[in-house]
């Protein structure tokens, strides 16, 4: 791989200059240039914000430790890809270094392929967008036999996998398949799902429902599992508790929010599905004060997500309680979200003189 000196490419130039407001002084940048910040010869001058070296020359994105645990798995960054954002992973491989975040969440797996909602099922909305995808994916045995082995063939790639189900035994029967699979770090359970078993009432609506839920999928678990809480409560820390004491090791949330847009010339719903998710920055000051409820609930981590675009976002969440964070629909408008927030998260990091970002973890002054 040649190297080539003070040249930027002109996307990573504008993305530099005008998103993070950086000024190069020495442009030792690799080529290619698959990952905005990837080249460790590169160092920049941050309009009031990182000038790369400490008061004795050193390093300071070096010396930020940015390793967090959640579930008992340890992260190298606490920026993971969420859920239905991030396909099956190799659909970013080229886009994104999947070695420099944290984790990525597959799409949900089922026990049998499904095709989704009919469309359109993705709409934009004032500071975010509405989708009712509902739950595509081509099921948990095409995921273990064609995705999975692609996945373990990148180096440092920890995959979590998310799992759903419209019974009990649909869940635990995807869990089962995947015990037996390699290159698994963790299980995200979605709880979001209506349970047909009981007249369709979401799972993550009643605390009863979900306690079930969480404890039956628990015992089937070969590995950690994480519980994805649905937003659409009276009391998050009632349902982080009944996660919780199921046996979960970890919770994450929100998901999204339901909702509804009316074409007012046609008078018809703008997604085939009449209601869809709402997602996006509209959602994250709900987010965090539901991250913050839910944190003091328990004593698991908690996986914080809803509107994060910028690694303030993910200060955030984190000041709030969350152990680690999920980036979402950020990666609809840039595909690069992901790694381009965990490496923001580092700089803001070193800008701060904080020296482990788990120190962050409900450190929200009062």
């Amino acid at each position: 791989m040649t190297k080539r000196n003070r040249r930027v490419h002109p996307p990573v130039a504008e993305f530099l200059l005008y998103q993070l407001e950086i000024v190069p002084y020495i442009a030792k940048v690799q080529h290619p240039y698959n990952s905005t910040l990837r080249a460790t010869q590169m160092r920049w001058n941050v309009v009031g914000r990182y000038t790369g070296r400490d008061a004795n020359g050193g390093d300071k994105l070096s010396k930020a430790d940015m390793r967090v645990t959640l579930a008992g798995v340890e992260l190298r960054s606490p920026v993971i890809a969420a859920s239905g954002t991030f396909g099956y992973g190799l659909e970013f491989e080229e886009i994104v270094s999947l070695d420099r975040i944290g984790a990525f969440v597959t799409k949900g797996l089922s026990r049998e392929p499904m095709a989704g909602n009919a469309s359109p099922r993705i709409i934009e909305s004032p500071a975010g967008m509405m989708n009712a995808v509902g739950l595509q994916n081509v099921g948990v045995h095409a995921f273990v036999e064609e995705k999975l082995p692609k996945l373990r063939r990148i180096p440092g790639v920890v995959v979590i996998a998310n799992v759903f189900g419209y019974t009990i035994e649909d869940c635990v029967e995807v869990i089962q398949v995947l015990n037996d699979a390699p290159g698994i770090a963790l299980y995200e359970l979605n709880a979001s799902c209506p349970n047909t078993s009981h007249g369709g009432m979401v799972f993550g609506t009643d605390p009863d429902s979900l306690y079930q839920l969480s404890s039956r999928c628990r015992q089937a678990a070969k590995r950690p599992l994480m519980v994805k809480l649905s937003p659409n409560v009276t009391s998050i820390g009632q349902m982080a508790k009944a996660c919780e004491d199921a046996g979960a090791q970890a919770i994450s949330l929100v998901n999204t929010f339901l909702a509804l847009a009316i074409d007012v010339e046609t008078r018809r719903p703008r997604i085939a599905n009449v209601t869809g998710g709402l997602s996006g920055p509209a959602i994250r000051p709900i987010a965090v004060r539901m991250v913050h409820e839910a944190s003091q609930a328990v004593k698991i981590p908690v996986a914080g997500m809803g509107g994060i675009v910028r690694a303030e976002d993910a200060v955030e969440f984190l000041l709030a309680g969350a152990t680690a964070v999920e980036v979402g629909t950020a990666s609809f408008a840039d595909p690069r979200a992901v790694e381009n927030i965990a490496n923001g998260l580092r700089r803001w990091c070193a800008s701060h003189d904080v020296a482990r970002v788990s120190d962050l973890t409900g450190a929200m002054a009062r």
